[in-house]
């Protein structure tokens, strides 16, 4: 049988074991698609799916905004970032060939497609390093893609599993420049997984790094061929992430301008937790899932024992597994992996690299020819106490043994019956293979069900999306004024998902200077202020452009229950309407507005610094506005039972669980907004109707709400039903004058843009005749943002500059910041590579013409792998 031929059925048995494995374990749990339960949990319903829907629509060209700058989100953002973070995958591209309803369809498949791709790849590496039976390599090769990382957290991190896939590529990739092969193609692939996503490309390549200096140090090569192979991965390394520079520069540098999530210090795990992780049916969110399969476990615990594999060879690949187990246990090696910075979530990202080592190790071990009785037993014995460690942990389940226990039978059984004969190897084949899809199927739906259990979800794409979306745009007429999808959101991308241009916006890029802004202002956010929230105000909406704004019931996803607050919402899905100003206005001298109280010019640098407003978001959003718009009142607030409420700080009351009321005065006819951040809870204005607040800080800031409007008297009474302790600010009320607001809005209008231009890069915008002063664009002023060729000026964290002098119009145009610079690295790494393959190809041309074999061709090297065996 031809060599190419069993490799294929090997990488096809791979890949087809992984599908069924995960779509058999998702389909036993009843999970979309195969069931009503939603498998959105997490970022990725909050996330990812909205993140590809954006892809969607860039690739039928219906985004607002481009590649560079994504004006749905935030009230405009850099999207560059995030396309590096989310939707460089080339699997990504596949979302577009499905319908925009079916968007977590898509998505499944790409996870499914990467899983699956792992495998064959893991399986050709596998071929590549040494010859073995095929089925055996298609086996070890699905237990990799179906490692307790991957079914257990990434399969809900899609990103991620691009460093799944990135593993045995970038392992081919070392393997061919240790040989001098593929010289060319090395580089390009190694940009391709990069681009991907550079976080776990990072990880994959020093677990890839970790095999060629195991294959170095066992294949005994001269010193010279050590150090030319050395060189040669070196540079292929370091010219593909040249290649990928401009998106990972500006993905870099956008983190270094995101507003910062949490910050935890690294804790080892249990050593029994993680030796369950080791077993089926296993789950925690703070531990390796490195589950494997008991066979492939088996086969890798008995290498030690293999005496049929040279020692050298043996105790290489060994310490190498233990070294990298131990190596996530070790802080500074954990920041090694991690880039030197702990993440946010999981502190085991890096575990699918020890997954990979461990099915390497167990592929080295029957590549040799499969295990005696000696090796057998010694692997068994070493598997059991493994297993019986992992007994004082808390995350055993009643399933975890028995389908161990049947596992080990099974693997057991498997080798004994290959060392009988060629007429035992299809039974063979069929236990390995049948109880390593029976575990992985197994385990995927107890992960499936653990993860609705323990983490936030989030309902797929159903009638509630499909009717935000059109009524969305039915109210769009971007960019005369925004739409906002609304306060009342399914995730917390719903700008990406149902369209329009809103303040809501979730990633790992949310820029500092938004989320300062918003808080300023009054806006909420979860996620440690990562994931902003759209603030339903009529000040913000004027000083934004908010034209049209969708209100809707709550998600019945989420459900009263679980949040302990509200019952029944059925109100309808409509869109208001209101008059603003355009997305660009004047302040200052010739203008309309200015700032007033507290802040002074509100101008800072070109840089998007620090924001200067005070601790009162009321007189934060006047003072942007550039009007006297609300009244503050004094406040008392008292228990039930009309006792005092003792101060936390100079600035709030103390609350707790219970009643409360706190009373103000304001103008008859004005509207009461309540800002408390910090209230989980309820609030009422007299006989109102109740307003749900979802204070916790830091973690979440509830975002001021209207509560209603101030009878004849001028009194304000509001009651608070607090259900966790918290804090209530001494100027929480805030009672808004309508007619002044008009009045703003009126002279902002009047003075402002005659007319914008928005492109997906940018803005211009045409200026009435003789303007002077300052002009704002009702957007963040994130770093990148230029105009009139100059670095852009932050009006109290909006986008602007000094009217120009003939006081026509204004060109703002925002890059990302790196862009520049990641396009010359990436410049000149393809030149060292088109120079690289000229030289190449004038070599082969000159030894072919001399009648001498190729360099390929007269380097021997004992890498070769052995004929693969049908």
């Amino acid at each position: 049988m031809p060599t190419s031929r069993p490799r294929l059925c090997a990488g096809s048995l791979a890949a087809l074991l992984t599908v069924a494995a995960v779509c058999a374990g998702d389909a036993v749990a009843r999970v979309f698609p195969f069931g009503p339960y939603t498998r959105s949990v997490n970022d990725l319903g909050n996330q990812f799916v909205p993140f590809h829907a954006r892809l969607w629509d860039l690739l039928h060209g219906n985004a607002d905004g481009g590649l560079l700058l994504n004006w749905s989100s935030g009230y405009g953002t850099s999207f560059l970032p995030d396309l590096g973070t989310y939707l460089t995958s080339p699997f990504a591209l596949l979302v577009g060939v499905f319908p925009r309803d079916r968007i977590d369809l898509a998505v499944y498949v790409v996870t499914v497609l990467k899983m699956a791709s792992a495998a064959a790849l893991m399986t050709l590496f596998l071929l590549t390093l040494r010859g073995g039976r095929w089925w055996a390599a298609g086996a070890l090769g699905a237990s990799y893609a179906l490692c307790g990382w991957s079914v257990a957290e990434a399969s809900y991190n899609p990103m991620w599993l691009d460093g799944l896939v990135a593993l045995p590529l970038l392992c081919l990739v070392a393997e061919w420049a240790r040989t001098g092969r593929h010289r060319i193609a090395g580089p390009l692939l190694v940009a391709v997984v990069w681009a991907a996503n550079f976080y776990t490309a990072y990880m994959a390549t020093l677990g890839a790094a970790l095999v060629l200096a195991v294959r170095l140090f066992t294949e005994r090569d001269d010193r010279r061929a050590v150090v030319r192979g050395l060189l040669r991965a070196v540079c292929t390394v370091g010219v593909g992430v040249g290649l990928a520079a401009p998106v990972l520069l500006p993905v870099y540098l956008g983190t270094k301008h995101a507003y910062p999530g949490w910050d935890r210090a690294f804790a080892p795990a249990a050593w029994p937790d993680v030796l369950a992780r080791l077993l089926p049916a296993t789950y925690s969110f703070f531990t390796p899932a490195l589950f494997l399969g008991t066979g492939t476990l088996l086969l890798a615990c008995a290498l030690a024992f293999q005496r049929s594999v040279p020692g050298r060879e043996r105790w290489a690949w060994a310490g190498l597994v233990a070294g990298v187990a131990l190596s996530l246990q070790w802080e500074p090696t954990h920041l090694l992996w991690h880039a030197f910075a702990t993440p946010n979530g999981s502190p085991y990202r890096q575990t699918f690299v020890l997954a990979g080592l461990v099915v390497i190790a167990a592929w080295v071990s029957v590549s040799y020819g499969w295990p005696g009785r000696r090796a057998v037993l010694g692997g068994v014995t070493v598997l059991v106490l493994l297993a019986a460690g992992a007994g004082f942990s808390d995350l055993v389940t009643g399933w975890t043994y028995p389908l161990f226990a049947a596992g080990l039978a099974a693997a057991v059984c498997a080798v004994v019956l290959v060392g009988r004969g060629r007429r035992f190897a299809a039974l063979a084949a069929v236990l390995l293979i049948g109880a390593q899809a029976g575990q992985a199927a197994a385990s995927t739906a107890y992960f499936d069900r653990e993860r609705l259990n323990r983490l936030d979800d989030y309902a797929p794409w159903g009638e509630r999306q499909r009717t935000q979306a059109a009524v969305v745009a039915g109210a769009d007429g971007w960019p005369g004024y925004r739409t906002d999808p609304g306060r009342e959101q399914t995730t917390a991308n719903d700008p990406l998902l149902v369209g329009g241009q809103g303040g809501a916006y979730y990633s790992s890029h949310t820029p500092d200077v938004l989320t300062r802004t918003m808080r300023a202002l009054g806006g909420g956010w979860t996620s440690n202020g990562r994931a902003v929230q759209s603030l339903d105000n009529p000040v913000t909406d004027a000083v934004f452009s908010v034209g049209a704004r969708v209100r809707g019931p709550r998600d019945p996803h989420q459900g009263a229950g679980r949040t302990g607050m509200g019952g029944t919402d059925d109100r309808p899905v409509t869109a208001s309407r209101a008059e603003v100003p355009p997305l660009v206005t004047v302040r200052g001298a010739g203008g309309s507005g200015g700032t007033i109280g507290a802040g002074g010019t509100g101008r800072a640098g070109g840089t998007g610094g620090p924001v200067p407003y005070g601790r009162s978001p009321f007189r934060n959003q006047e003072q942007l506005l550039g009007s006297r718009v609300y009244t503050v009142p004094a406040t008392a607030l008292r228990t039930a039972d009309g006792g005092a409420v003792a101060d936390k700080g100079a600035d709030d009351y103390r609350v707790g669980r219970g009643a409360y009321t706190l009373t103000a005065a304001c103008p008859a006819g004005t509207e009461a907004y309540l800002w408390s951040p910090d209230l989980f809870g309820r609030a009422r204005l007299g006989d109102g109707p109740e307003v749900e607040f979802k204070g916790q800080l830091p973690a979440r800031r509830a975002a001021m709400q209207h509560l209603g409007t101030v009878g004849g008297a001028g009194n304000v009474r509001v009651t608070l039903a607090p259900v966790r302790a918290g804090t209530v600010p001494h100027e929480a009320i805030g009672c808004l004058d309508r007619t002044r607001l008009a009045s703003a809005v009126a002279g902002l209008k009047r003075t402002g843009a005659t007319a914008v231009h928005v492109t997906g890069h940018g803005v211009r915008a045409e200026l009435p005749p003789g303007t002077t002063g300052t002009v704002v664009l009702a957007a963040p002023r994130i770093a990148g943002w230029s105009c009139q060729g100059r670095p852009a000026d932050s009006y109290l964290g909006l986008v602007a500059t000094p009217a120009p002098a003939d006081g026509t119009a204004v060109d703002c145009t925002f890059r990302p910041p790196g862009l520049r610079a990641g396009a010359a690295a990436g410049a000149g790494a393809l030149t060292v590579l088109v120079l690289g393959g000229a030289v190449l190809a004038y070599r082969r041309r000159r030894d072919s013409g001399a009648g001498r074999p190729g360099p390929d061709r007269r380097r021997q090297h004992t890498g070769t792998p052995e004929p693969v065996d049908a």
